[in-house]
């Protein structure tokens, strides 16, 4: 029997779904930029049927990928960054005051893109509030940490802050758990059903999405990280991943794992969201 591989990837659940009657309640378009190598796939969940089948609520879920997102090539970031932007325009309406919530902790390499792209936005709320800027759209950001440091969960400190500031809508951005090894630090995945942080690792925490926070929740997150049984899946064939976990100590199954370039690929993935997201400044306009 294979291990448990999590993974907070819609893509990897649509391949790894077995049951072909539940997968009736799920639609799957692919797009493929052949000039600049992305790729794109959204998977609409329309029911309960592509909710059994995924374990992921009602929505739509795309998932930009590429190789090349992992590299130190910044004309082509800047490509990656007119995807996400593309996709975010469909979903944010004209404008909307938007509050993004950096999720994870600064501290830990892996787990710091949240906050890494609230540190690149270009924040506009404070400015639009003194009249120094007149623009259809108002951008907040918040980076609040993980309960370990607040003793919060991270869904109540947001439920106050959007009562408080009344946005129209939340973008979540969250470092993810993936199954494949080929796709960490190499895919987006932008979905508009919010986010469970932590769920990809085992990590449960609060829900961030309309139901808990009282507006639309989109989430933007990227695979920082895999499990121990996904890398044994990766390498051996079914017949030897068993003789595998038989020799290795459970403390070690458990863990996650991050490729060694870790620091260089957030700091330049954070600035590519960052910029997917500072784009939607621009087309709303500056009225000023």
């Amino acid at each position: 029997m294979k291990k448990q591989n999590r993974t907070d990837l819609a893509l990897e659940l649509k391949e790894d779904a077995e049951d072909s009657s539940l997968l009736s309640g799920i639609a799957v378009k692919t797009r493929i930029d052949t000039a600049n190598h992305i790729k794109e796939t959204k998977i609409i969940i329309k029911n309960k049927k592509g909710e059994a089948a995924l374990g992921k609520p009602k929505g739509q879920y795309i998932t930009i990928e590429t190789k090349d997102l992992a590299s130190n090539d910044e004309g082509f970031h800047k490509e990656m960054s007119e995807a996400l932007f593309s996709n975010l325009k469909e979903m944010v309406p004209e404008g909307s005051k938007i509050l993004v919530a950096g999720l994870g902790n600064a501290g830990v390499t892996a787990d710091s893109l949240g906050p890494k792209v609230v540190d690149n936005l270009c924040i506009t709320r404070h400015l639009k509030l003194e009249g120094f800027l007149k623009s259809d759209l108002e951008l907040s950001a918040i980076a609040p940490g993980v309960m370990a440091q607040t003793g919060m969960e991270t869904s109540e400190i947001l439920e106050a802050l959007v009562d408080k500031t009344k946005p129209d809508i939340m973008i979540a951005i969250d470092a993810l758990a993936a199954r494949s090894s080929t796709r960490l630090n190499r895919t987006i995945q932008l979905s508009d059903t919010g986010i469970a942080p932590g769920s990809g690792v085992g990590n449960h925490r609060n829900e961030i999405t309309r139901h808990t926070v009282g507006i639309p929740v989109l989430a933007v997150g990227v695979p920082t990280v895999i499990s121990v049984p996904a890398i044994i899946n990766d390498l051996l064939e079914e017949d030897a991943q068993e003789a595998a976990y038989e020799r290795l100590d459970e403390s070690f199954i458990s863990m996650h794992v991050t490729p060694k370039n870790i620091d260089e690929s957030i700091k330049r993935i954070s600035y590519t969201i960052s910029e997917g997201i500072n784009q939607l400044l621009h087309i709303h306009g500056n009225r000023e």
